[in-house]
């Protein structure tokens, strides 16, 4: 599912808590998220120097932030899956917060761990 340029410049201007809702309803509707690879994940650190885990919910939009420290980056898909019963939990048991959709001017939402997989889980029924 390809993301056409106007959605995406659409998408990347909505605020935070509209960009988390489109995050849990494009990943579960793709069965995928995406994160930043070489040889490694892409991390960030919030205010505090605690590594967060950034994650978009398309190619597209992981490729925008593919730049300066990350430009050796290259997007990575994580399925929904992977995300829900590997990732997050091993996020969560080394208290690694999860970004959600990150944009190049914003650092994304910061939700917990636990809150992420609950709206995940919560719109997977709903499929």
């Amino acid at each position: 599912m390809r993301i056409t340029e106007i959605e995406k410049e659409r998408v990347l201007n909505l605020d935070s808590p509209n960009r988390y809702k489109y995050f849990v309803k494009r990943v579960v509707n793709s069965e995928a998220a995406w994160g930043l690879w070489n040889e490694g994940w892409a991390l960030m650190e919030d205010n505090e120097g605690n590594k967060v885990f950034p994650l978009w919910p398309a190619r597209e939009y992981a490729e925008v932030c593919a730049q300066a420290d990350w430009s050796a980056y290259k997007p990575e898909e994580i399925s929904l899956n992977d995300l829900i019963e590997e990732l997050l939990p091993k996020l969560e048991k080394e208290n690694i917060v999860a970004a959600v959709f990150p944009t190049p001017h914003g650092k994304g939402v910061t939700p917990a761990v636990a809150e992420l997989k609950a709206a995940l889980l919560r719109e997977k029924r709903k499929y």
